[in-house]
């Protein structure tokens, strides 16, 4: 069956990791379903909402490889909500309550000193039009709470199996605020039954908000869409992530140098039974997608973790699907240097550093004066290749006695200006013979 999901951030601040893992679990399932994925910005906030923010979203899933088929903005769906908000108050699901937020704050301390569970007591619905026009003529606004139904609500969720909730238990939620405007439950509910969502796949926090919006659903006359709720990512001190931590945003990971299959392959795999490994595309995370591996404990997104598998992805890849981006480094020493020099990079962009002790100009650094002008003098003649290395060292060996780590580190940071890097059998023809005297003899070259 296909599948038609939804991402819905609220462009009130950048794109965190945890927001991304959402956004994955979303596009892998509707893809594997071969179905479509909504973006639909989540903006009826209208303080804090701004083109700045929602830019960078698009941005960030542009960047990832996930694509949408269609971009949505809560902010230009009023009139359905005043639609939907009206087929409730004529079904009798939504009616008006005046208490302010201290007197609901009273109650629910009252309630909770005599060991009740802080649920609202719908005094509203016993209010009489006489005592409504009263409460209005004192300047109070209403605010809407949706009317649920005292019953069982069960649903087979993707990720944590068969859950059931009595309503009963539960408050009325509030809808629209006095002012007017719409909490979250109400637009959401509204949105996935016009853009025809038929999966809805979210964080855990979210759980609790589930049967209520499946009775509001019901209400609004449409079958629910099927709900999983994956767990959270939580930082490396088991704290929850924010959008203002600019370290653990998805901008702040591109500007750093972080590969965006790194990012995907990581907020992915973390919290699943898998093992951490980076993933070559997103077909491959696609293939690999299953809800039943997820754990239910909160998973630890470590950002040491994510640079070293960061690594372990360069390291494995081909030159050609580098190229292009090590020639706008100015690193145009195609595969041979690729190969040499991508075990060392923790992101591409230390390829420019290499490139630079390749080609020049490098001041050496000369710890051995009598050795390194002694290994200039037994420089072979070039071609050079792989075994160029090991002819030369064991020449300067014999003639000055020098061996191991007296021999090599000398020589590596003349040659290099490094005391560790690729190896030198691979990185000394790439240097060539005219660079690599002039280094021996202490010259910038």
């Amino acid at each position: 069956m296909s599948a038609t999901v939804r991402f819905a951030p609220s462009p009130t601040g950048r794109l965190h990791a945890g927001n991304i893992r959402t956004a994955l679990f979303n596009f892998l399932l509707g893809r594997k379903a071969g179905g479509s994925l909504v973006l639909r910005l989540d903006d009826t906030d209208k303080e804090r909402s701004t083109e700045e923010f929602a830019e960078s979203i698009r941005e960030d899933l542009a960047w990832l490889g996930l694509d949408w088929t269609q971009e949505v903005r809560q902010s230009d769906r009023f009139a359905l909500y005043r639609v939907a908000v009206e087929r409730l108050k004529a079904g009798g699901r939504l009616y008006p309550a005046y208490e302010t937020p201290d007197e609901l704050e009273l109650k629910r301390q009252l309630q909770l000193a005599r060991g009740r569970p802080p649920v609202y007591d719908r005094a509203a619905l016993k209010l009489t039009a006489e005592e409504k026009a009263k409460l209005e003529a004192e300047g109070r606004k209403p605010h809407w709470r949706f009317l649920l139904e005292p019953r069982d609500v069960v649903w087979d969720d993707l990720v944590r199996g068969r859950q059931h909730v009595d309503a009963a238990s539960l408050s009325d939620p509030i809808l629209v605020r006095e002012d007017g405007t719409y909490l979250y439950t109400l637009p959401s509910v509204v949105d996935d039954i016009d853009l025809g969502i038929t999966h809805v796949i979210r964080g855990e926090d979210h759980v609790a908000n589930t049967a209520p919006q499946i009775q509001l659903f019901e209400a609004l006359g449409a079958a629910p869409p099927a709900f999983g709720h994956h767990n959270l990512l939580v930082g490396p001190d088991g704290q929850a992530l924010s959008k203002r931590e600019r370290s653990n945003s998805i901008s702040g990971l591109r500007e750093e140098g972080i590969e965006p299959m790194a990012v995907a392959s990581y907020a992915a795999i973390i919290g699943t039974s898998d093992p951490v490994a980076p993933h070559a595309s997103l077909d491959a995370l696609i293939e690999a997608f299953d809800f039943g591996k997820l754990s239910r404990a909160p998973a630890r997104f470590d950002p040491h973790e994510l640079r070293l598998l960061n690594a372990r992805l360069l390291h494995a890849l081909p030159y050609e699907a580098v190229a292009a981006r090590l020639r706008a480094l100015g690193a145009s020493g195609g595969p041979a240097f690729w190969i040499t020099v991508r075990g060392n990079l923790a992101v591409l962009g230390d390829a420019r550093h290499w490139w630079r002790v390749v080609e020049g100009p490098l001041a050496p650094v000369i710890e051995e004066p009598a050795l390194c002008r002694a290994a200039a003098e037994l420089l072979p003649p070039e071609p050079w290749d792989g075994e160029t290395w090991s002819i030369w060292s064991n020449a300067v060996k014999q003639a000055t006695g020098a061996k191991g780590k007296a021999l090599f580190q000398p020589l590596r940071l003349a040659l290099t200006g490094e005391e560790h890097g690729p190896e030198l059998k691979h990185l000394v023809p790439l240097i060539g013979r005219a660079r690599a005297a002039a280094r021996l003899n202490g010259k910038i070259a």
